[in-house]
């Protein structure tokens, strides 16, 4: 599903300042997997999903998803077949708008948009029916202004945002890191269920190694723009958050 080949990322080339971030960098990801990515600060966790997502563009290399060469493709025409949950609850949605038009907006993503902004009947129906899957009594708030919600309540909405139309991958970047921990497992357990009944192909950014160990069936560890760790399956669920945290020298 998703494909880099040969990766090279550098910032502020040719100045004092210039910075490596990926040399020729690999990584081949199957339809379906959960991945989950750990690293230090500046192991270029984010520059990974700023290239996927098309935010930036690699200096060499090519990225493609589901058979696509996306490498050139602007980051509004990928937005059709990518989902992302961004850090800060604040980002992702907008805050005058309520749930209902946010949500609407979402509905909108791979088809081509009019003059026309509303809502029928049943779509109505199937947003409110989609808030109900998650148990926070949201599917009665489609009238308030996302930017009146809590942090759990306005990510969860974000997350029913990136997957309401089937994304062919969803990027999590570190969407829970912000919140108190009572929301962030609920926005995790969220997470898993949406993610395993849609198969959706899912990379996920985290800090904490037990979600790390405990979430998806791929874990990967970015150290200074390279794989140094690629697990997944048994070998993956056999993990140890010691074990972990020795190879993540922290």
């Amino acid at each position: 599903m998703l494909q880099l080949n040969n990766i090279c990322k550098k910032f502020n080339k040719n100045s004092s300042d210039e910075k490596l971030i990926f040399e020729n960098l690999n990584l081949h990801i199957k339809k379906g997997e959960f991945v989950v990515i750990v690293g230090g600060n500046g192991a270029g966790k984010s520059t990974l999903m700023n290239l996927i997502s098309g935010s930036i563009f690699p200096d060499n290399g090519d990225i493609f998803i589901d058979g696509q060469n996306i490498t050139n493709l602007q980051e509004n025409k990928r937005a059709k077949f990518i989902g992302r949950v961004f850090q800060d609850p604040l980002k992702g949605s907008a805050p005058n708008l309520t749930v209902e038009e946010n949500l609407s907006l979402a509905l909108l993503r791979d088809k081509k948009r009019g003059l026309a902004f509303g809502v029928h009947k049943n779509k109505r129906a199937l947003l409110k029916n989609g808030l109900k899957n998650f148990n926070l009594g949201l599917e009665n708030r489609l009238n308030a202004k996302m930017g009146l919600l809590s942090g759990g309540q306005r990510q969860a909405v974000t997350l029913l945002m990136a997957t309401l139309v089937k994304p062919k991958i969803l990027l999590l970047d570190e969407h829970t890191a912000a919140l108190d921990p009572k929301s962030s497992e609920k926005i995790l357990e969220l997470t898993e269920k949406i993610t395993s009944d849609e198969h959706i192909t899912t990379l996920m950014i985290t800090h904490n190694l037990d979600d790390a160990i405990r979430l998806g069936n791929r874990l990967i560890m970015l150290n200074k723009g390279k794989i140094q760790f690629d697990v997944s399956g048994d070998d993956k669920r056999s993990l140890l958050n010691s074990n972990l945290s020795d190879m993540f020298k922290i």
